[in-house]
């Protein structure tokens, strides 16, 4: 994997845009969001169709198209703010116009279904983007504060390592672009133009409400295209709502993990502090990362 432009760090009065590109979202839970980030120093800017309806998406498919690439193509905005996940995103990723990028490189911000943007800028546009808590949380009780501060650190580039409590047999280090997030949306790319490269990378995922035996489904594709066979590292994050459902499976999310990736001798890290879990850090996805582990404690730092 090549490595990636990374977008221009926000200043003072930097505008962002929030759109909603997957599903609807009510308006009160964005109003809180807009005042957070004008404090944080930002100028908002809606799309014209954050908070329409259709069905369960934010708009049909060329309301939510028309948003994002009014975005895209307008130089004032820096930074793109995917209001929530959902579902939606796979619907229009392919009819974005990138090109203005070109000249106008921003940031895109967002995870769960956001993953779809986030591999697609990635692997197809080689930008850097961030995967990180969205307007839909913001508010949430029980969120941690780095969840947003992260973002913040992220987009003025003043991010700072990841650090988090994960027993592991040996101590390493291990460099490679940080890719990947959540495992079904990885797994919907497959075959596709945004199928990430993961030769020599440090592989991210995290997921919420499947089944324990989706989870080793979804691996193994990962595993037969050979997705997950020449990786630097692999870290897992929240793994939230996982149940056994009709199939009892009988294993861990540990135990699925390491059962499908454990003959490869990478390590592989599970806690850490990303994805559907109210500890949600900012991570810069597509940039060159550096993961160290010395028997206790990791850390995953930006080169």
């Amino acid at each position: 994997m090549k490595e990636l432009k990374i977008p221009p760090y926000l200043k003072k009065g930097d505008c962002i845009s929030i759109i909603s590109p997957a599903s609807w979202i009510e308006e009160e839970k964005v109003m809180p969001a807009i005042k957070m980030l004008e404090d944080s120093g930002f100028t908002i800017r809606l799309g014209d169709h954050v908070f329409t309806r259709s069905g369960p998406f934010a708009g049909n498919d060329d309301e939510r198209l028309h948003d994002i690439q009014a975005a895209t193509d307008d130089p004032e905005v820096k930074a793109i703010l995917c209001s929530r996940g959902g579902y939606g995103m796979a619907r229009i990723i392919d009819k974005i116009d990138f090109s203005a990028l070109g000249k106008h490189p921003k940031w895109y911000i967002g995870y769960s279904d956001i993953t779809v943007l986030h591999l697609w800028l990635n692997t197809v546009c080689g930008l850097v983007s961030l995967h990180a808590e969205m307007p839909l949380n913001y508010a949430k009780p029980g969120l941690s504060a780095e969840s947003y501060l992260t973002m913040i650190s992220a987009l003025k580039g003043q991010a700072e390592p990841v650090v988090w409590s994960c027993p592991h047999k040996i101590s390493f280090t291990a460099e490679g672009p940080l890719i990947g997030g959540n495992l079904s949306l990885i797994y919907s790319l497959n075959g596709t133009r945004g199928e990430p490269d993961t030769e020599g990378a440090i592989l991210f995922l995290e997921e919420i409400g499947e089944y324990y035996y989706h989870l080793d489904r979804m691996l193994n594709s990962l595993r037969l295209t050979g997705r997950l066979k020449n990786l630097a590292a692999l870290i897992v994050g929240g793994m939230e709502k996982i149940t056994e459902g009709d199939q009892v499976f009988n294993q861990s999310v540990e135990e699925v993990v390491l059962n499908m990736t454990g003959g490869y001798g990478y390590p592989v890290l599970f806690n850490f502090p990303a994805g559907h879990i109210n500890d949600n850090r900012a991570l810069y996805m597509g940039r060159k990362a550096m993961l160290k582990h010395d028997g206790s404690v990791a850390s995953l730092s930006w080169l």
